[in-house]
């Protein structure tokens, strides 16, 4: 196992000893995210059973309201994956409400460190999900020893699928890195980066994130933007549609600048890698 695999291990593992896993029991998971829970899907195999509780890609996560089910789901988990940095701070209110201290936390905030104000949307940051997926097989192997293998090998497979994604990246960074490109929140912004763009209208951005007002120069800035052609590619949130979004949609069309929707939520039946793979997809067509 790498170096990577047991510094994840000490990050998140702060309860010893947790109790083993008894022969044939699965574990239970509970991510507050679909992709994490796919990727715990991934990782324990046939030994987990895994719950996410945001899981409807045609839903806006931002109106998601905690419920009797949920919180009980949480009580029962052995393991609990959330993102952190603001994201999803209904998690620590519950867990804080069912205390359980033989209970694994995996914080992807915490082990990419990201802090309360960051961009949340650290899925979409190429480091965070191998990250993930180190810090659960570690705490797997924990509780459950006697199949340490098979969550390497299923760490090692998950890395593998991400292979593509880079690749990607690495094909449309060489191809159009230093180009400027706008969003009207910053769901894609670590991916952006990642991909080498500039980010413009960023003030916007988060004035939209954070349900306020954008001013009224960010308004005219960003209308602006587009007119112009300065920005080469606008992202949007595929699931927070509001009048401001349409209008910007209707008036990047208009003045032929390509549109990208991007999603907070895994889409149905799909997996991590081939989510990520399809959205750079849509980029690279877009940019043609």
């Amino acid at each position: 196992m790498s170096r990577a695999f047991f510094a994840a291990a000490a990050v998140v593992l702060s309860l010893l000893p947790l109790p083993a896993a008894a022969a044939g029991a699965s574990i239970g998971i509970v991510a507050a995210e679909n992709f994490y829970g796919e990727l715990a899907s991934e990782i324990g195999g046939q030994h987990v059973v895994v719950t996410s509780i945001l899981s409807n890609p045609d839903a806006d996560p931002h109106l998601f309201e905690s419920n009797p089910s949920t919180a009980r789901a949480l009580a029962d988990a052995d393991i609990v994956l959330y993102n952190g940095a603001d994201y999803d701070p209904w998690m620590e209110k519950l867990l804080s409400a069912s205390p359980r201290p033989a209970r694994t936390e995996i914080v992807a905030a915490t082990l990419t460190g990201h802090k309360s104000g960051d961009n949340p949307h650290l899925w979409y940051d190429p480091p965070t999900l191998p990250a993930v997926a180190a810090a659960l097989a570690a705490a797997l192997t924990q509780r459950d020893p006697a199949d340490a293998a098979e969550y390497a090998a299923n760490l090692e497979t998950f890395k593998g699928s991400l292979a593509p994604v880079a690749r990607r990246i690495a094909e449309i960074r060489a191809a159009h890195a230093g180009i400027s490109v706008t969003a009207t929140e910053p769901v894609f912004g670590y991916m952006a980066a990642a991909l080498g763009f500039k980010m413009l209208n960023e003030p916007f951005q988060i004035a939209i994130m954070n349900d306020t007002e954008p001013s009224p120069s960010e308004v005219a800035g960003f209308e602006a933007s587009l007119r112009s052609g300065a920005a080469k590619l606008l992202f949007y949130n595929a699931q927070v549609t509001d009048d401001t979004t349409t209008r910007l949609l209707g008036l990047a069309r208009d003045s032929h600048v390509p549109v990208v929707g991007v999603t907070e939520t895994m889409p149905a039946a799909t997996g991590v890698a081939a989510w990520l793979d399809a959205e750079l997809a849509t980029v690279e067509d877009a940019l043609k």
